[in-house]
């Protein structure tokens, strides 16, 4: 640990120049060095890249070079530069200046040469027995080893226990090993590719996996480390791992955020590249969704993949996109290893004391190319040539100290060696990650055929729900169309009325929240609901105060949120997986605002929901409700895009569903909470179906055992034609049905379509023996919604029974913009659906 210098602060005056009026007071100079001293910091330990630029302000030349101005050029223009004058607070400003304008504090410089040395060990071992094989050298930045140790030592003495970050894939094989404290043998074993059998079809390359371990700091503080498991889209990590903190922080309580900290480990060139930075950056301190601060950490090459900085950034930094939030931005020179070690210090004391997040941009270089299979002087011959020679930092630093450094060196080269030499006997994979209690109870794999999981609830208990939903305090100012809203849901309740969709959905909350299951939503407009159909939250109409029936059901009842997201899909659903990752327990729901909007989010959906399972043997029960359905209102709010998630489906990886009927969609929520698998969930929600007469339920409904994969026909027997289909277009065919006086068609809706219920359809289909055809009926165009996916298992199903499909033709856009067009295809739908066509 660090012992600070103590802080002398003096205001004094420039000397007066022959007979003129005094020069600049220290304050003023120490201004435009605080302000614009980060543009002539000695940054690129190669001298290559960030020249000193002019400040932007004019100041006399002697005025730079006074005793005063090279006091304060020690402290903002060396290997350290500090971006804070953007920050509004005072309070934090001056908490910063006292801590940049002292003496750099004492470090235990023995104990980070070890560290030095194991990091560049480490990586020469790797050189010289893998040749050749992608890993992501930290060779050029190592002094990042030493930069954890001191965050996560300072953090711990002021009470942190848990860590859990995300990172690149730069270094990470290193972090593991030096850091999370993984065992060496551990991370040849993966080198040398054992037991292959075991993850065919699976698995992951081994610079994208997580670990977990303890840290323990030299003062013997405990902090567990968990390294989230990460795709080679490199950003997508950052809201999962600030969902995941947010879930620990929750089960810990208000002082959660100082016992569990998040950090995020970017490249320069992704940092500044990828919208997904941005958009994590801005849940910092939003409602729901702040973690009291994030450490933001460049491992920062000066080079992406072959793109040089001016390629990769549009400023000096590749931070500056970070200038748009009141934090503090430190850039530091890595090969000054004990101002990188200054620089962690400060970032945890400043996270600790403000709650804030703090962005570090560790510039060094990248010793190998790209992956160590790329020759990197083909794109920077100039750059490659000034590191060919380079020594190793552990030496420049031991040079530095005084130490001969070559006995330990050759002590942990030995070491790793013969950890090399144990991973060539070994025959199973390792695993590097302990999984927390809390999933103790869950399981995932391949689901049972019939998942018998109660769902229903008696028409009593209902009722008493219902009326908890519709009560109010005496002295809220209710929005009048609300309560006859509110009106007509207490008659559902006393069986006056049948149940809509909207209060179904609360009825299942509360019904969950009273059993202790705590519910999570969020996304844009899900307090009240884009349609205006949930109101889980009222709003006084004099106060705008909100208040919640779902908060105040008993005194015991479990947790409920609702918030209304920032705009965007990709990190608040990033982040609601991450929540569902770390809180099992709970149901984590995130809505798109249409269905068609969560392709925003599909780098989340393709690389975390669908395939954690199989790649990194991770759980999450996340659901995404997506309004789905097509009514006219053009391409961007029809389609939910139901093909890309079927054909992500494999392996009983999720659950696809669209429930048809108010009452299905409460068993369905019922069913994800109270199952003991934890799958996501993927559901096509109605937007006009959400009132349509025939998907509202009454309250016997409720009552039933299980949610039922497929509803079979109920009103026709011995059906000669049978339409399949799922959600809107069944009860549109229902109604066509009607005006025609059609006797002999049944309807059949598929409320399940993954895992696919071939059982249940099956017996739905036997209960008419004298079908002569099934028909699979859907309102999207023939290249999208469930065709491709549904064609080849209807058939199977079907046996010798002739099948034919009626969709919209195929179409590059999911949905026409016209009002007018949407009804002449629909009618054409039908009429080709009871065959006339």
């Amino acid at each position: 640990m660090a012992t600070k210098a103590p802080v002398e602060r003096k205001k004094t005056t420039t000397p007066q120049k022959n007979g003129t009026a005094p020069g600049m007071t220290r304050d003023v100079v120490f201004d435009v060095f605080r302000r614009w001293g980060y543009l002539q910091a000695q940054l690129d330990p190669l001298g290559q890249h960030l020249p000193p630029e002019p400040f932007p302000v004019d100041v006399p030349e002697d005025e730079l070079s006074s005793e005063i101005a090279q006091e304060a050029r020690s402290y903002y223009c060396g290997t350290i530069a500090a971006e804070f004058m953007h920050i509004p607070s005072p309070e934090r400003r001056q908490w910063l200046q006292d801590r940049i304008e002292r003496p750099a504090p004492k470090y235990d410089q023995k104990r980070i040469l070890s560290q030095l040395i194991r990091a560049d060990m480490f990586e020469q071992v790797i050189q010289a027995r893998y040749l050749g094989t992608k890993r992501f050298s930290l060779e050029g930045l190592c002094s990042f080893i030493p930069f954890l140790d001191q965050l996560f030592a300072t953090s711990s003495a002021q009470g942190v226990e848990t860590c859990v970050f995300g990172m690149a894939h730069r270094g990470r094989l290193n972090v593991m090993t030096n850091t999370v404290g993984r065992a060496a043998v551990e991370l040849f074993t993966k080198f040398e590719d054992v037991d292959p059998r075991s993850t065919l079809g699976g698995g992951d390359v081994k610079y994208h996996l997580g670990a977990t371990g303890a840290y323990t700091s030299p003062e013997g503080k405990k902090m567990a480390l968990h390294l989230a498991s990460n795709p080679s889209h490199l950003e997508v990590v950052n809201p999962v791992v600030i969902g995941r903190v947010r879930a620990k922080q929750t089960r810990i309580g208000a002082d959660g955020w100082k016992k569990v900290l998040p950090m995020v480990i970017h490249g320069d060139a992704a940092f500044a590249g990828q919208g997904m930075t941005a958009e994590t950056l801005n849940l910092a301190t939003i409602n729901g969704y702040n973690v009291g601060g994030t450490i933001q950490v460049l491992t920062n090459n000066l080079l992406g993949f072959t793109a040089m900085p001016q390629e990769s950034n549009s400023s000096r930094y590749s931070t500056d996109l970070a200038k748009r939030l009141p934090i503090p931005i430190f850039h530091v020179n890595a090969e000054d290893v004990d101002a990188v070690v200054r620089v962690a210090e400060i970032a945890a004391d400043y996270r600790a004391t403000f709650g804030s997040d703090v962005v570090v941009d560790l510039i060094g270089y990248r010793k190998h190319g790209h992956s160590e299979v790329d020759d990197p002087t083909v794109t920077q011959p100039r750059r490659y040539a000034l590191i060919k020679d380079r020594p190793a930092i552990y030496q420049a630093y031991a040079q530095k100290i005084g130490v001969d450094p070559a006995a330990e060196a050759k002590a942990v080269q030995e070491e790793l060696l013969n950890a090399q030499k144990q991973a060539t006997q070994a025959t199973e994979i390792p695993h590097m990650a302990d999984t927390p209690a809390y999933w103790d109870n869950y399981k995932g794999g391949y689901l049972p055929v019939n998942d018998d999981t109660v769902t229903g609830l008696p028409a009593e208990r209902i009722a008493e729900l219902v009326n908890k939903l519709t009560t109010y305090p005496a002295d809220f100012n209710i929005h009048p169309k609300v309560k006859a809203l509110l009106a007509q849901r207490k008659e559902m309740g006393e069986g006056k009325r049948p149940f809509d969709y909207g209060m179904a959905e609360l009825v299942a909350y509360a019904s969950l929240l009273e059993a202790g299951t705590p519910v999570r939503l969020s996304g844009q407009d899900s307090q009240r609901g884009t349609f205006n159909q949930r109101h889980s939250f009222y709003t006084d109409t004099e106060t705008e105060f909100r208040w919640s029936p779902l908060q105040h059901l008993s005194d015991k009842q479990a947790s409920f949120e609702a918030y209304n997201s920032m705009l965007s899909e990709a990190a608040v659903l990033g982040f609601e997986y991450g929540f569902a990752r770390d809180f099992p327990e709970a149901l984590v729901l995130w809505e798109a605002q249409f269905g068609d909007f969560s392709n925003g989010a599909q780098m989340v959906i393709d690389q975390f929901i669908s395939a954690a399972e199989t790649k990194w043997h991770l759980l999450s029960g996340v659901v995404l409700l997506l309004p789905h359905g097509y009514e006219g209102q053009g391409p961007e709010h029809s389609s939910a895009r139901m093909e890309r998630y079927l054909q992500l489906c494999a392996q009983d990886n999720m659950i696809v569903a669209q429930p048809s009927n108010a009452a299905q969609y409460f068993h369905l929520l019922r069913r994800q909470a109270l199952s003991p698998y934890r799958k996501p969930l993927v559901v096509f929600t109605p937007k006009s179906m959400l009132r349509h007469p025939d998907a509202i339920s009454p309250i016997a409904d409720f009552s039933h055992e299980h949610f039922q994969t497929v509803l079979p026909e109920g009103e026709i027997t011995n059906a000669k034609r049978l339409l399949i289909c799922s959600g809107k277009i069944g009860h549109n065919l229902r109604v066509e049905r009607a005006k025609r006086k059609d006797t002999e068609t049944g309807i059949i809706f598929i409320e399940q379509l993954f895992p696919w219920p071939e059982a249940a359809l099956q017996a739905a289909i036997a209960q008419h023996p004298n079908v002569e055809e099934l028909v699979w009926v859907q309102e999207e165009p023939a290249n999208m919604g469930p065709l491709t996916y549904i064609n080849p298992k209807l058939r199977y199903a079907a046996g010798d029974i002739p099948v034919r499909t009626v969709n919209r033709a195929a179409a590059a856009s999911p949905a026409t913009g016209s009002a007018k067009a949407h009804e002449i295809e629909e009618k054409l739908l039908m009429e080709i659906a009871f065959g006339r066509i």
